[in-house]
């Protein structure tokens, strides 16, 4: 990669080989399985290029980093109002991955998610987002390949009712885990949009099952709302 991306055009298979000191045919296998990826373009037989895939990617994590900090004051202030860890996910393939947190050293009993914790979908609040933002068969074959496998009494392990689940998440416009991926823990969620008006993160409020206060979900949502505002987001109707 750092190869092409020091070429201004395409190079040659031999010169990709040359300079990584690479066999050719060794070299020819990466680049067939790298071509198949998009990660390069062979714009002609012989010749290849720096793909698209990876301005793609480029964009994303650029959209990772500006949220996280867009999210980081209003994170604070949300924490200061509810004395409990708030959360900031993003998807990443089948997982969400805690990318920031807001809590208190000081406060009592709290759920902190350490910053680069995953967990799977189904089983997240911020997770549900992201696949009630899914076509339908795309949420089939998550279901597929996951297997849909519990981590508690109160995991969603059926298709049916993860589907029915999801149904409610698009009515409401939030989530909840209610202790499905750890048994003592809830949550809630509320989605970030960016300018273009895609899911690109989730913030949540994660507390200890008997304390999660109903009254925080409308300070939860303004202030996902006010971060998504602060990436260009304008709400439809």
């Amino acid at each position: 990669m750092d190869v092409l991306a020091a070429k201004e055009g395409s190079a040659t298979l031999k010169e990709i080989s040359e300079k990584t000191q690479l066999h050719p045919s060794t070299t020819h296998r990466i680049l067939n399985d790298l071509v198949a990826g998009r990660y390069v373009d062979r714009p002609e037989p012989g010749q290849y290029r720096l793909g698209m895939r990876l301005l793609e990617l480029g964009n994303l994590v650029k959209a990772r980093l500006n949220v996280r900090d867009a999210a980081l004051t209003p994170m604070r202030e949300l924490h200061q109002l509810i004395q409990q860890p708030v959360n900031l996910s993003v998807r990443q393939a089948d997982e969400i991955v805690y990318v920031e947190r807001t809590y208190s050293e000081r406060s009592g009993m709290q759920v902190v998610r350490a910053i680069g914790g995953r967990a799977p979908l189904h089983l997240t609040s911020v997770g549900k987002l992201f696949l009630a933002a899914d076509e339908p068969s795309r949420v089939r074959a998550y279901a597929t390949k996951t297997g849909l496998s519990g981590h508690t009494k109160n995991s969603i392990t059926q298709l049916p009712n993860l589907e029915k689940e999801l149904t409610k998440v698009r009515q409401l416009g939030y989530a909840r885990d209610n202790e499905e991926l750890e048994l003592g823990v809830r949550c809630m969620a509320a989605g970030i949009y960016d300018d273009q008006a895609r899911l690109i993160a989730g913030l949540s409020i994660s507390a200890p099952a008997d304390r999660l206060d109903d009254a925080w979900l409308p300070k939860l949502q303004a202030t996902a709302k006010a971060i998504s505002t602060s990436l260009g987001f304008v709400p439809y109707g």
